[in-house]
């Protein structure tokens, strides 16, 4: 899949704007209106990460929203071209692509709970507080920087926060988690919820 080609396409097509002022003129209305019924169900993985770009730029206006959505293919461009591959095999012929943004975009962003409930979660995994605030400290100190994304920044992240990590490291292991690409996977998934959160919150300012 050429990504950008599909972006591009997504954000010129005139339907894309047409199903945003039907919805939000009969929200006005005060009207409720589905989503038509996807056949090829997105796995849980896509579900999850749709859901939580979507309550992350829940307030953001369409502009905004939309170059969010950008960001988002971009850092999630592999497990995206895996959804559409398996979609496809499964004989799905739409625009995956363009049906993950209206999901996220009037679905999920609606439903504050559709995900939540049905989401069995396991016991909570702490994340040290001077952790969250180290990646806090660097994502502020970088995000007005052109080419700062949550990948680069959390690989930077890392580097030069050796001795923060190895604490996480080691008070997770006592929490008898010691698989490392768990861990690591937990560490990258918290920096890039702060990194969106503070994008969020860095616009509005």
């Amino acid at each position: 899949m050429n990504l950008s080609n599909v972006v591009e396409n997504l954000f010129i097509e005139d339907k894309i704007d047409e199903i945003i002022d039907k919805r939000e003129e009969k929200e006005r209305e005060g009207e409720e209106e589905y989503l038509p019924i996807f056949r090829y169900k997105f796995s849980k993985e896509i579900m999850d990460i749709l859901y939580e770009f979507s309550k992350i730029h829940q307030y953001d206006d369409r502009k905004i929203f939309k170059e969010s959505w950008i960001s988002w293919i971009e850092i999630h461009e592999d497990i995206i071209n895996i959804e559409i591959k398996r979609l496809k095999q499964n004989g799905c012929i739409k625009d995956i692509l363009k049906k993950m943004f209206v999901s996220s975009r009037y679905y999920f962003r609606k439903k504050s709970t559709v995900i939540q409930e049905q989401k069995k979660r396991g016991s909570y995994i702490s994340v040290n507080k001077n952790l969250l605030i180290s990646m806090d400290n660097h994502i502020i100190d970088n995000i007005k920087l052109q080419n700062f994304k949550p990948s680069t920044g959390f690989t930077d992240f890392c580097i030069n926060n050796t001795s923060i990590i190895k604490e996480q490291i080691l008070l997770l292991s006592l929490q008898n988690i010691n698989d490392l690409e768990y861990i690591h996977n937990k560490i990258k998934k918290t920096y890039k919820n702060r990194y969106f959160t503070a994008l969020s919150n860095f616009r509005k300012s």
